[in-house]
């Protein structure tokens, strides 16, 4: 219970900002959420990484997430003269990206005490991955360009089938769980509830496209079943892996931010990967020429 309040609760304020007629108000809370989020949950993965005796970059990596965002928010908002184009913000990243891992390696050339110079650079440059870059995919569903209407109707419908489906995992493995899928990781993790969110993720699925089907250009019953599938699916494995590295670390939760839930890592691990998968059935499916 506790944990489903702190869940929708957390939401519901985020969805309230994103649909402020106000811009000023749904643009300005939209990044103050999405940069902390990543920045807090950067900040948690590193922590796990320390736990476990991996040497990181700390410092570069946390600013790095957090320029990562920003940059892309601007270059999607149109402040920095690139505006209506998906591959250009796709391509700022990337050129991000490339500048950051040299960077990392330029200040492991600096470090004077650090033996460890490969581990640190790829525990700095995963974080910045696993968190903040994927965590960006919302910020490019919710101002993607093209003939969709509105794109914070796709951020609310992955966010909601996602965190279903993590509802229909947990109620029905905790339920008819039998069946343990991987127990040296997860051992609360069923069969039976992999079923529930699959079933729970489609419906749901299937009953938002029903009512909200007219803002989502190129959406219908058959894309809401192959979605609600997809979506369900990954989110169970984010949900896998995030308790992969916890379990690594010697942690139950990430953090001690929300009753119920833990940290921001354990909010957000099902939403992860989830977002990519949304963008690019949005970008190449839904909206494709």
């Amino acid at each position: 219970m506790r944990r489903s309040i702190s869940t929708f609760a957390l939401w519901a304020v985020v969805l309230a900002a994103m649909f402020s007629t106000n811009h000023i108000v749904s643009d300005g809370v939209f990044l103050f959420l999405i940069a902390t989020l990543g920045l807090t949950g950067l900040i948690e993965f590193y922590g796990l990484a320390g736990k476990r005796g991996l040497p990181c970059f700390r410092i570069w990596g946390t600013i790095g997430g957090v320029l990562l965002m920003i940059g892309t928010f601007l270059h999607l908002k149109g402040f920095l003269g690139i505006y209506n184009s998906p591959a250009r913000v796709n391509d700022f990243e990337t050129g991000f990206l490339i500048l950051f891992v040299l960077g990392l390696c330029v200040r492991q050339l600096a470090a004077k005490n650090n033996p460890d110079g490969l581990i640190a650079i790829a525990v700095t440059l995963f974080g910045l991955m696993y968190v903040p870059w994927l965590l960006n995919f919302i910020q490019k569903i919710n101002y993607f360009f093209g003939p969709i209407g509105d794109g914070k109707y796709y951020v609310f419908y992955f966010i909601l089938i996602t965190k279903f489906s993590d509802t229909g995992a947990y109620l029905v493995g905790s339920l008819i769980g039998r069946h343990k899928m991987i127990p040296r990781i997860s051992p609360g993790k069923t069969w039976e509830g992999f079923g529930g969110a699959l079933l729970v993720s489609t419906g749901m699925s299937l009953l938002f496209v029903h009512f909200f089907g007219s803002h989502m250009f190129g959406m219908n019953q058959v894309h809401a079943v192959i979605l609600g599938l997809i979506l369900g699916s990954t989110a169970v494995i984010g949900d896998l892996i995030e308790s992969l590295f916890k379990r690594e670390a010697g942690m139950k939760d990430s953090g001690k931010m929300f009753p119920g839930i833990g940290g921001i890592l354990d909010l957000l691990d099902s939403l992860l990967f989830n977002a990519p998968i949304m963008y690019l059935y949005l970008r190449h499916v839904l909206t494709y020429p």
